[in-house]
């Protein structure tokens, strides 16, 4: 009852920040307009975009299937996808996109994954994530630093920050042994320092799937090329995802601009605004688009193309996952009452 309380006291902050961010962004435009000129892009483009976010969860999907794979354990292809959209709804409506991966740690478990090798499998793509996401957004820097004012300069220096600080406490849970035991040790004086029950027994959990963590990253270790393999499938992940914009950009018909030029000023506008703790980064995704793309579409285009770019590459994929949620959350209560 209490996580569910949480979730939907997250969903409506979700929900009331889109209302905001949307109120502020169309307060002054002609919203008729800007609706006829989203329904009037080429269709075959848009449907090119949808599926390119399909192609961006079924990477994710590779991945977890692979790791968990290479740890002994197996997840059936359409499993790992559910898994994938089941991180990426809770990613979206929680602050700091917090909620991810424990539930799919949750989701895993009940698919009879151990605990200690589906938090593993989700370190390391998440750490190949931080890699990647970084890597491209300081290449790309390069060629469109123009673009930036002071004030997305200073997001982007916090979005990087934040990200390989991340990284760095990501990297030693998977590889420190020592670190990974402070870290438990802590925990649990501050769970005696609130009275929880139980004490003991929760160390002795603890420590035990500290083991059993412990041998799965040894394992890791030895398969190197597993690690490259993740990294090669996240690098594909993020450059179909960065390609929407391409996407949504021919779609209008509009010339000028290619493919490397749009991808690459996505993948910083990407950096910018993931290290912004609200959900699903609303509001920063929005304004940022409206700066960064400024100089991509006409004045005329850009409201609308941020609409579109932003409904396929979030808020549908947001209703999607969410189904799949409601439909997965059915099933397991019918067979919680059918044992």
């Amino acid at each position: 009852m209490k996580r569910t309380k949480k979730l939907v006291k997250n969903f409506i902050l979700f929900l009331i920040l889109i209302i905001i961010t949307f109120y502020i962004i169309l307060k002054d435009q002609d919203i008729t307009e800007i609706i006829n000129i989203v329904f009037s892009v080429k269709k075959e483009f848009i449907l090119i975009a949808v599926l390119c976010m399909i192609l961006y969860l079924s990477c994710e999907a590779i991945n977890i299937r692979r790791t968990l794979r290479t740890l002994n354990e197996n997840l059936s292809f359409p499993k790992a996808l559910k898994i994938a959209f089941i991180g990426f709804f809770f990613s979206s409506i929680t602050p700091a996109a917090s909620g991810g991966q424990p539930m799919q740690v949750y989701y895993m478990h009940k698919d009879n994954i151990s605990i200690a090798n589906s938090t593993l499998t989700l370190l390391i793509n998440l750490s190949c994530v931080q890699i990647v996401t970084i890597s491209i957004a300081l290449f790309s820097l390069i060629f469109n630093y123009q673009y930036l004012n002071t004030v997305l300069i200073w997001f982007l220096i916090l979005g990087v920050t934040l990200n390989l600080t991340a990284l760095a406490l990501l990297l030693i849970s998977i590889f420190s042994k020592r670190m990974t035991n402070w870290i438990i040790q802590i925990t649990l004086r501050i769970l005696t320092f609130f009275k929880v029950k139980n004490i003991e027994e929760k160390q002795e959990r603890f420590e035990s799937e500290l083991t059993k963590y412990q041998g799965s990253a040894k394992y890791i270790k030895k398969n190197g090329k597993l690690i490259i393999k993740t990294l090669l499938t996240t690098y594909l992940q993020y450059i179909i995802f960065y390609s929407i914009s391409y996407w949504v950009y021919c779609s209008f018909g509009l010339q000028g601009h290619n493919a490397f030029e749009i991808i690459t000023l996505q993948s910083v506008l990407y950096a910018t605004v993931s290290g912004i703790p609200s959900p699903g980064a609303i509001g920063v995704s929005e304004g940022g688009f409206l700066a960064i793309f400024s100089s991509i579409f006409t004045k005329d285009l850009l409201k609308s193309a941020m609409l579109l770019n932003r409904g396929i590459n979030f808020y549908l994929f947001v209703i999607i996952s969410s189904i799949i949620v409601i439909i997965n959350t059915i099933r397991d209560k019918k067979k919680a009452l059918k044992e």
